[in-house]
C-alpha cells in the first residue's frame, strides 16, 4: 500500500504533480484531512484558509503544471505574523484578533507567483515574543512528537504544522532563533537567511534589525526550494539587499564534505548542554568528519553577552514598534474617559504578559539617563559579537552548534519563569545579533527522551548556498526521525 500523500516531501509532491500522477486538489485534500485528524491534539493553526485553498486547487486541476512555477499546486502554511490580503492576520495577539490586511506581504506575493496554495495561518507566541508558543493569546501549540511538550517558538505553529503533515512547508520568522529552535525541537529543517536576504515587507515587526522570514520544511532540499522562491531584492523594504540570489536548490546536490572546514565554537559546546543533546550533536560532528570535513575548535569570546545584549536591543525595538498599537487606527480599541484613558485601556487589554514585559524592559532601556548604560552598550557588544563571527568564519567554511541546550520541555513548566525561558535561546541569539545565515536540521533522537535534537550550521553573510550544501550532505548521513508517533 502506498504511503499517504501527506508523508511526501515537498520535492516529491512537486515531481508527482509535474508528472501528472497527482492533482493539486488531492494534495489539498490530504492536508485538510490531516489537519482534521491532528489539530485537536496540537493546535498549530489560528486560521484555516480551506475555502480559498480548495478553489485555487480546483482552478489548477484543469491546467497543465507550469514548470516556471517552483511551488505549483503545493499547499503551504504561513506564520500568522505575515500579512495575507483578505485573510485574518493576528500576530497571535488580541490586539489584532480581527485584523484583515488589505495587502499581501512580499513573501506571500512570491509564494502565490510560484503557484503555492496557502492552507493556514499558524499559531505563534504573541508578536513573536517567546520560545515555546505558550504566549499566544488564543491557545498553546503542542509538539507533534510528544503532545505534552512545547514545540518551541515563536514559530512553533509553523514547525508543528510541517511535522504533523498539515502542509508541505511553512514560513516562519526568526528574530532570536524562532525558526531554528522550533525546527530543532519538533524535528524538521528551518533556515534563517542573512538579514536583508528576504524582504520583511508585510511582516508585523518585533525587532526590526533582527527579524527575518524563512522557510521550514521536512528536508533541506524542500527548504532550499522555498527559499529560492522568497529570496530577492524588494525596493519596498529599505533593509532588503540588492544582491544576486544563489541557486539554493542546486546546492543540495552535495554528497560529501571533502575540502570543507567546520568550526566548533567552544562557547556553544561548554557546560549547559544536556547529556543527550551533547551526545547526539557530537555524533553528528563525527558524521561530518566521516564525510570528509576537517573540524577544529575556535572561540567567540563575546558570545556570553548575547542574551543580555539581545534582550535589551530587541525589547527596545519592540517598545518602539508596538507603540503604533494604540487603538486609534486599526486593531483592538477599548473606550476610556479621555485619549490617554483609551490608550491605556486598549494596550492593557490587547497585550499579553510577555509583550508587556518586553515593552517595559525596552522602554526602560531607552529612557533618559539609561540609554547610554543599556542600549548604547548593548549595541557596542552586538558589534563585537558580529566581529567574532566574522573572524571565526575567515578560518572555516561554516560553524556547527546545537540548536537548544535541551530537548522539548513540558508544557507549562517554564511559563512562570521568564528568565529560564530566555536562557533557552542562548544557542540561537548570537546569529541574529550578527545578521548571518543559519540552518537547523535534525541530528537524531535523544536516547533518554526520544525527542528530536537539532544541529545548526552558521555561514558567511549571503552564503546560504554554502550552509545548505553542507546541511544536505549531513542530512543524507544522519539518522531519520520517522513519522511522529504521538499523532
Amino acid at each position: 500500500m502506498p504511503d499517504p500523500l501527506y508523508l511526501l516531501t515537498l520535492t516529491e509532491a512537486r515531481d508527482r504533480i509535474a508528472g501528472g500522477k497527482i492533482l493539486p486538489s488531492e494534495l489539498v485534500d490530504a492536508c485538510f484531512s490531516r489537519i482534521a485528524r491532528t489539530e485537536k491534539k496540537i493546535h498549530a493553526c489560528i486560521t484555516l484558509c480551506e475555502q480559498e485553498a480548495r478553489k485555487s486547487a480546483a482552478d489548477m486541476d484543469g491546467k497543465t503544471p507550469d514548470p516556471g512555477k517552483a511551488l505549483w499546486g503545493i499547499p503551504v502554511s504561513v506564520k500568522d505574523v505575515i500579512c495575507t490580503k483578505g485573510i485574518r492576520t493576528t500576530a497571535g495577539s488580541r490586539m489584532l484578533e480581527n485584523f484583515i490586511p488589505p495587502y499581501d506581504a512580499f513573501v506571500i506575493k512570491r509564494l502565490k507567483d510560484a503557484g503555492a496554495i496557502i492552507t493556514a495561518k499558524t499559531n505563534m507566541d504573541e508578536f513573536a515574543m517567546g520560545s515555546s508558543t505558550e504566549f499566544s493569546a488564543f491557545f498553546k501549540t503542542a509538539n507533534p512528537r510528544d503532545t505534552t511538550r512545547v514545540p518551541g517558538g515563536s514559530s512553533g505553529g509553523s514547525a508543528a504544522s510541517v511535522v504533523a503533515g498539515q502542509c508541505f512547508a511553512s514560513l516562519g520568522t526568526d528574530t532570536g532563533g524562532s525558526i531554528r529552535q522550533p525546527a530543532g525541537l519538533c524535528g524538521c529543517v528551518g533556515i534563517k537567511p542573512t538579514y536583508g536576504r528576504v524582504s520583511r515587507y508585510g511582516a508585523v515587526a518585533y525587532g526590526s534589525s533582527f527579524d527575518q522570514i524563512g522557510p521550514l520544511a521536512r528536508t533541506v532540499k524542500d527548504c532550499a526550494l522555498v527559499l529560492s522562491v522568497i529570496a530577492g531584492y524588494d525596493p519596498g523594504d529599505a533593509t532588503s539587499c540588492d544582491m544576486p540570489v544563489q541557486d539554493y536548490f542546486a546546492a543540495t546536490d552535495r554528497s560529501g564534505l571533502e575540502g570543507i572546514t567546520l568550526g566548533l565554537p567552544v562557547e556553544y559546546w561548554r557546560e549547559g548542554l544536556s547529556p543527550e543533546t551533547e551526545k547526539v550533536c557530537r555524533a553528528a560532528v563525527d558524521t561530518a568528519v566521516k564525510l570528509g570535513a576537517v573540524v577544529k575548535e575556535l572561540s567567540l569570546p563575546h558570545l556570553s553577552y548575547s542574551i543580555a545584549a539581545y534582550y535589551i536591543l530587541a525589547s527596545a525595538e519592540a517598545s518602539t514598534n508596538l507603540a503604533r498599537f494604540d487603538g486609534m487606527r486599526y486593531g483592538m480599541r477599548t473606550g476610556g474617559k479621555d485619549l490617554l484613558g483609551s490608550y491605556t485601556a486598549t494596550r492593557a487589554a490587547g497585550f499579553g504578559p510577555e509583550v508587556k514585559r518586553r515593552i517595559l524592559l525596552g522602554t526602560y532601556a531607552l529612557s533618559s539617563g539609561y540609554y547610554d548604560a543599556y542600549y548604547d552598550k548593548a549595541a557596542r557588544v552586538r558589534r563585537l559579537i558580529a566581529e567574532d563571527f566574522a573572524g571565526a568564519l575567515e578560518h572555516c567554511d561554516a560553524l556547527l552548534a546545537p540548536v537548544s541546550p535541551v530537548t522539548a520541555w513540558k508544557l507549562g513548566s517554564m511559563v512562570e519563569d521568564p528568565l529560564a525561558l530566555y536562557k533557552m535561546d542562548i544557542l540561537t541569539l548570537g546569529l541574529n545579533l550578527a545578521g548571518l545565515p543559519g540552518i537547523s536540521l535534525p541530528a537524531g533522537l535523544g536516547p533518554d527522551s526520544g525527542l528530536p535534537v537539532g544541529l545548526q550550521i552558521f555561514g558567511k553573510a549571503f552564503d546560504e548556498a554554502g550552509i545548505i550544501g553542507i546541511g544536505a550532505a549531513l542530512e543524507a548521513a544522519l539518522p531519520k526521525l520517522g513519522e511522529p508517533e504521538a499523532l
